[in-house]
């Protein structure tokens, strides 16, 4: 039987975890590239006489680039699927050494983030090559590393691209885990492949739009946001989920 004493003492309760790290989607989400891979799309379906407009591609938004390669031969494209990859990111690569779009508040909170010591990393399907021409465009070095389409055997909507950076974060702190990690997305394989990882999703839409889904946060934009708001998401994706660290 409890004592007095132990039956007035409060409950415990868990504590929320400290964001310690922001994985970041790329193309749509930090870079408005998708207008750049659409029309790379339809030039190269058209020159293979086949029929390819804006709303077939954006099926294809967010996905591994391998199984939009799929679809594009599909579609007509008499190429391998290597050809096509190398095909669609050369021409973006050479859209982004001319202008590179990036998305409004975007360059802000990698700013923020960094100055509050939060590590960030990019989780991007696009290759390394047009990845690292983005990266090296910033004012400073603020993405840690890079997880690309060709460093994941799954592409997003898999949780592989996540969970290949959250192991690469707990190389130099194994006190991390999905709890104290955020992601930024702004498609549905995105936003599924942040969700299954387990980490804090926060949605970004911005070429298509995405369903209802309570369990991630939605933003109309990344103007004006801060650590404390990517804190604040962290806080109550733990308190609504009743994890433990």
């Amino acid at each position: 039987m409890l004592s007095p004493s132990a039956a007035a003492a409060p409950l415990a309760t868990p504590t929320s975890p400290t964001l310690k790290a922001v994985l970041w989607d790329m193309d749509g989400t930090l870079v408005d590239t998708e207008p750049y891979w659409i029309a790379a799309e339809i030039e190269l379906v058209t020159a293979h006489g086949g029929q390819w407009d804006e709303e077939k591609a954006h099926l294809l938004v967010g996905s591994a680039l391998d199984a939009s390669a799929r679809i594009l031969q599909e579609a007509g494209v008499n190429l391998t699927s290597r050809e096509i990859i190398d095909h669609l990111s050369n021409a973006v690569i050479a859209k982004v050494r001319r202008e590179l779009p990036w998305r409004p508040g975007a360059r802000e909170l990698l700013a923020d983030l960094h100055n509050s010591g939060v590590r960030c990393a990019l989780v991007t399907m696009s290759e390394r090559n047009l990845a690292a021409e983005v990266a090296q465009a910033l004012d400073h070095e603020y993405f840690e590393f890079l997880v690309t389409g060709d460093d994941v055997n799954n592409g997003k909507p898999h949780p592989e691209p996540y969970l290949t950076a959250i192991d690469i974060l707990r190389k130099t702190d194994p006190t991390i885990t999905a709890a104290h990690c955020a992601a930024l997305e702004d498609s549905v394989p995105g936003v599924a492949s942040a969700l299954a990882s387990g980490v804090a999703t926060i949605a970004i839409p911005n070429a298509v739009p995405l369903a209802d889904d309570a369990r991630r946060t939605t933003w109309e934009t990344l103007s004006g946001k801060t650590y404390d708001d990517v804190n604040a998401v962290l806080a109550s994706t733990f308190a609504s989920s009743g994890a433990a660290l």
